[in-house]
């Protein structure tokens, strides 16, 4: 009852943390010549829902991840993978978040090499492989035997005493968002074609 209590605690804290955090605006610098060969720098920011500035709501599972430092490496790729917008939607979305630890354990140079422009569809359909539709606590989710996930495929759900696995990603932790839930992982989940 008291790790319950505690665990409820904890929770609360990260979300109120997370209120005071959110999306911010990235201005990029472009330089144009007119034509009298003068340079001028034109801002540009980058549009959509999750560019907006919202102090008032509940954060988003975009802005649970911008907001904790284990998750930095999660962040910068679904920045390159240009997929911001899509985990702000109203959804209810689920989203299996692994650790920056987790995107170490991967071979030396993958993140490097998925962060790359040319590699952006085979980044982004790594990052679908951890998002599906819904909203279950880790209990629920013991019920399952598999998810469909957003990039079309299935991941296997395996429960091993109280711990639940998400295509072989062990849940740590959980954060209730105001469009869904983040189930903290310990591992990246590949897709089947990227094992």
């Amino acid at each position: 009852m008291k790790t319950t209590a505690n665990l409820k605690l904890l929770i609360g804290s990260f979300c109120m943390l997370m209120l005071f955090f959110s999306c911010k605006n990235e201005a990029k610098t472009q330089t144009a010549t007119d034509g009298a060969g003068q340079t001028e720098a034109k801002e540009t920011k980058k549009q959509g829902q999750a560019f907006i500035k919202d102090d008032v709501s509940r954060p988003n599972v975009l802005q649970i991840a911008i907001g904790s430092e284990d998750h930095s490496t999660l962040v910068a790729a679904v920045q390159a993978a240009d997929l911001e917008n899509a985990l702000v939607n109203a959804g209810p979305l689920m989203v299996f978040a692994p650790t920056n630890g987790a995107f170490e354990a991967l071979p030396e140079g993958t993140v490097e090499n998925l962060l790359k422009p040319e590699n952006k569809n085979a980044l982004a359909n790594i990052l679908k492989h951890h998002v599906t539709p819904g909203n279950y606590s880790k209990d629920f989710l013991k019920k399952f035997k598999k998810l469909g996930q957003a990039n079309n495929q299935d991941v296997m759900i395996e429960v091993k005493g109280d711990d639940v696995y998400v295509g072989g990603a062990k849940i740590i932790a959980s954060v209730s968002a105001g469009n869904g839930i983040v189930h903290v992982v310990d591992k990246v989940i590949l897709p089947p074609s990227d094992e």
